[in-house]
């Protein structure tokens, strides 16, 4: 299985190092590879750390850190061919850059094969996007919002809560169906990495200060979907799930199965090296915010879409 890629974008100082320190620190159990533009700000913890060197961080809990030293793709290549394999990257752009380039290389199939991108992240910096109106019509920042399938409001302490509630609402409506959550307290590990048939990484409960409640349902079928129906089906999820990760085996190509991914409103297919499962052909994980999504209308969808 291709290797999934986090990449988080946003301008200058909105605290995409900061969340890269948490996710090295907090990785629950997966070794995860940052590729980073600022190594030196990059702050481990010492009894987390277990060697450096030159453009390089070990850490016990199997993680690495690397620095983006020339061209990205080539960077990328070494990290995929660690022994052993990460199971996780995450890539930082640049604040003053467009992720737009990047995505398009990472999309290529050649590169897609060996590391597919799964998540695209922009932080919004809350005191900033708050105060700052000429900000929105800034192109960068605008191309930096508008190529995430989520996007991550920080620094809300700052702006404090009426003015996060106003920003939050604004990009409801302004980015819509874009996803949008605050960054505070437990980091919300279900938006960044799938989790998907097979993955023995289970969801951890939220903790109180979390923004919102996840539902999970895993849903499966023993016989091949229709693919016109089941694009009935994706036109409801990428509406109302925050991402859904699964094999399916289509009546249109039963030979092959698909892997499909929905992040946000972005939604790809692909050649799957693996089928559904012992006796399936399709098994797939939803993911929605329990206040917001109604699972039960999409998997009775799904359902439809099983041949008879």
């Amino acid at each position: 299985m291709a290797i999934p890629i986090l990449l988080i974008a946003g301008h200058l100082g909105a605290g995409k190092t900061t969340l890269i320190n948490r996710l090295l620190q907090e990785a629950d159990g997966k070794r995860i590879a940052a590729i980073v533009n600022d190594f030196g700000a990059i702050d481990i913890d010492a009894a987390l750390l277990q060697s450096s060197s030159e453009g390089l961080v070990s850490l016990k809990n199997g993680c690495i850190c690397c620095s983006l030293q020339g061209d990205l793709l080539r960077t990328l290549a070494s990290v995929v061919r660690r022994d052993p394999a990460p199971d996780a990257i995450v890539i930082e752009t640049s604040g003053i850059s467009d992720p737009a380039e990047i995505i398009r290389s990472l999309l290529d199939p050649v590169i897609f094969k060996a590391a597919a991108l799964e998540t695209v992240l922009t932080l919004v910096d809350g005191l900033r996007a708050s105060e700052d109106a000429e900000l929105w019509d800034d192109p960068l920042w605008l191309s930096q919002v508008r190529s995430a399938d989520v996007l991550l409001v920080t620094k809300a302490d700052l702006a404090g809560s009426q003015a996060t509630e106003r920003l939050i609402s604004q990009l409801e409506r302004r980015f819509f169906p874009k996803p949008v959550f605050v960054l505070q307290g437990e980091l919300p590990m279900e938006l960044m990495f799938g989790h998907g048939p097979g993955d023995q990484r289970t969801l951890p409960p939220p903790r109180p200060t979390s923004p919102a409640t996840f539902e999970t349902v895993s849903w499966t079928a023993p016989r091949p979907l229709s693919l016109v129906k089941f694009q009935a089906a994706l036109n409801l999820m990428s509406q109302k799930l925050l991402r859904a990760k699964g094999v399916v085996r289509f009546a249109e190509q039963q030979s092959q199965p698909l892997l499909f991914q929905l992040v946000g409103s972005r939604a790809t297919l692909i050649p799957s090296p693996i089928p559904p499962g012992d006796g399936l052909a399709a098994a797939i994980v939803l993911i929605g915010r329990k206040e917001v999504a109604d699972l039960g209308d999409i998997t009775a969808l799904l359902n439809e879409a099983v041949l008879p």
